[in-house]
């Protein structure tokens, strides 16, 4: 059985020595007062719910998956599920960081993102369930009318409710401007819904008393493609005035997808016959809306990966230290055993070095993120706000793809670390891989992701966002730049830092000629953009080390932050080369292919 320790002192180093989040938080007058012993205690209970809760329920729930009532059109979710989901609200997990005024703890948003760390290393597939709840939520607080929010919110915020996202149809996936669902307006002032949606994550289940689906759909009248997409409404069952539950909503589970992994979440093909639904926002301006989930949900999912890369980085060490296979290239090292332990062995270190280095750098960028977020939405200076915004616009894309990607390839390295054994499922380490891989795909593939990053966010604006992030890493290369303790941190990404400019210079210029020329480009520099900032990020966090290590501090901890360091320096961020020349190859290679393609 797959074992799971909540990483909880290397979150604390992020958010308390290399971020000090606490001192980012006096800025902002509802934050004031949190100190770091609040947070350390909060996440270190959360830790015991992720790790005793809802962990033993990953591998029975993946075996078990979800169950349809075609006749009811009911799902049950896998044995445990439920009781679980009870706990996390009687704990009173669903409110951690939202608004007070609907009955939320008002804690920090990076509270939240640990909290969602820990748990998606424990069950990605049960986590899904308040995890989509969490982003609809967000949707509603920005975008809801006033009666709206006090029928719906409340109540997911207590967890007594879930949300979902319903968006994709069965000839329309990120291309949203194809979707077919009709709305048609009624006389009181509702509208009536009809179309079916799939692959819809917690669609339905058995874990709460009502589901609010948040539905994109067309108005009758409405403009073709994107422009003409409008956002509803739609529970499961419909709320009466008094706040109590009525009649059974026209929206129903006609199916569950059969998936290669996340089996304990019910991903449903969902049918709308007349629904009855509520417009959120303005009509064909349902996508304004839906981006507020959409974005939180990218984050989301590269915090899935960040959880997944952990879980699997812990159980591929263990299994390591304890294993034992063949003799050390450079002689015996446990002499008293008839062979060494597989630790021994470069490729293996390697491995299990890549996994650990994605995810703690993963999850300095994702704590990182959560308190940009932080700012936009509660920081009292404007200017503060929207250069929040516009640095956390930048870097979604880079968390939900690079920290997926990683992910990817973390679980598979520490899939190999097991040999034979990663290949059998009461390890765990399959369907680690398995969960990991959706993860590329949902919530805008990587390759749309790598689109977004290049064309919208650094091309659109001649990459004066993309120079913003440049500047921290001028004036970390500034600050350290003559310590020679730092030099093999520094160097790289001051190199980097330079060679970044001209390198999308010269992509923008191509893809005004051609604009294939992007798309051919993209994936590789998102690649090369997620270095920059783990680059960056993995200097500071060897700065910190270091700054410890020369105040007398013996925590060996420090001292393995810099080993770690210096291994994605010299074996991981070195890739940016490879990637850059193969960006700069361009589209000839790929689009003149009509013939290796007939």
């Amino acid at each position: 059985m797959p074992i799971y320790n909540p990483p909880l002192r290397d979150m604390q180093f992020v958010m308390h020595e290399l971020f000090k989040v606490t001192d980012e938080f006096r800025a902002m007058p509802r934050h004031a007062d949190i100190d770091v012993d609040t947070i350390n205690a909060i996440l270190e209970e959360a830790g015991k719910f992720a790790s005793q809760v809802i962990f033993p329920l990953n591998i029975s729930g993946d075996t078990e998956g979800c169950q349809l009532n075609r006749e009811t059109h009911e799902v049950t979710t896998p044995k445990g599920f439920k009781e679980a989901y009870q706990t996390y609200v009687a704990g009173g997990w669903p409110a951690l960081s939202c608004e007070p005024e609907y009955g939320g703890q008002g804690l920090p948003l990076v509270v939240n993102q640990c909290l969602y760390e820990m748990m998606n290393s424990a069950n990605q597939a049960w986590t899904m369930y308040p995890g989509l709840t969490h982003g609809a939520y967000a949707a509603l607080v920005e975008h809801g009318t006033p009666e709206q929010k006090s029928a719906y919110l409340p109540k997911m915020v207590s967890g007594e409710w879930t949300g979902t996202m319903c968006l994709t149809e069965p000839h329309c996936g990120t291309d949203l401007g194809l979707l077919r669902t009709k709305a048609e307006p009624q006389a009181d002032g509702t509208y009536k819904l009809t179309g079916t949606k799939i692959f819809i994550s917690a669609g339905e289940h058995d874990l709460a008393e009502n589901i609010v689906h948040l539905v994109l759909a067309r108005l009758p009248d409405a403009p073709p493609g994107i422009k003409g997409i409008s956002l509803f409404i739609v529970p499961k069952f419909r709320v009466n005035a008094d706040g109590s539950l009525g009649e059974r909503n026209a929206i129903f589970c006609a199916g569950l997808e059969h998936k290669m992994g996340i089996h304990g979440n019910a991903t449903c093909q969902m049918v709308l016959d007349g629904a009855v639904g509520t417009m959120v926002g303005q009509p064909n301006k349902g996508m304004q809306a839906m981006f507020v989930m959409m974005n939180a949900a990218r984050l989301g999912v590269g915090n899935q990966s960040l959880g997944l890369t952990e879980v699997a980085y812990q159980n591929a060490l263990a299994y390591a230290k304890d294993r034992l296979q063949m003799r050390s290239l450079s002689g015996p090292k446990a002499k008293d055993k008839p062979a060494d332990p597989i630790i021994v062995h470069p490729d293996v270190r390697k491995m299990l070095l890549t996994a650990k280095a994605y995810a703690e750098g993963g999850r300095a960028l994702a704590i990182f993120c959560s308190v940009l977020l932080e700012k936009v939405h509660f920081h009292p200076d404007e200017k503060v706000r929207k250069d929040s915004e516009e640095m956390l616009s930048l870097l979604t894309p880079i968390t939900k793809a690079f920290l997926t990607d990683n992910g990817w390839q973390a679980t598979m390295m520490c899939q190999q670390v097991f040999g034979g054994h990663g290949y059998i499922k009461e390890w765990g380490m399959e369907q680690f891989v398995r969960d990991a891989r959706i993860n590329m795909i949902y919530e805008g593939t990587n390759t749309i992701q790598a689109l977004d990053l290049l064309g919208r966010k650094v091309l659109s604006n001649n990459g004066a966002t993309l120079k913003k992030f440049g500047k921290l890493v001028a004036q970390l290369v500034e600050e350290e730049g003559v310590n020679e303790k730092m030099a093999e941190f520094i160097n790289p990404i001051a190199m980097l830092g330079d060679q970044m400019t001209k390198f999308t210079t010269e992509i923008g210029f191509k893809g005004m000629q051609n604009p294939d020329e992007i798309g051919a480009a993209a994936v590789d520099y998102l690649r090369v953009a997620g270095h920059l900032v783990f680059g960056y990020f993995w200097a500071r966090m060897a700065q910190v080390a270091l700054r410890e290590i020369a105040a007398g501090n013996t925590d060996p901890f420090y001292a393995a932050k810099l080993q770690t360091a210096r291994f994605y320096f010299a074996k991981l961020f070195p890739e940016t080369a490879s990637l850059m020349r193969t960006a700069r190859a361009g589209a000839a290679p790929l689009m003149e292919t009509e013939l290796a393609l007939a």
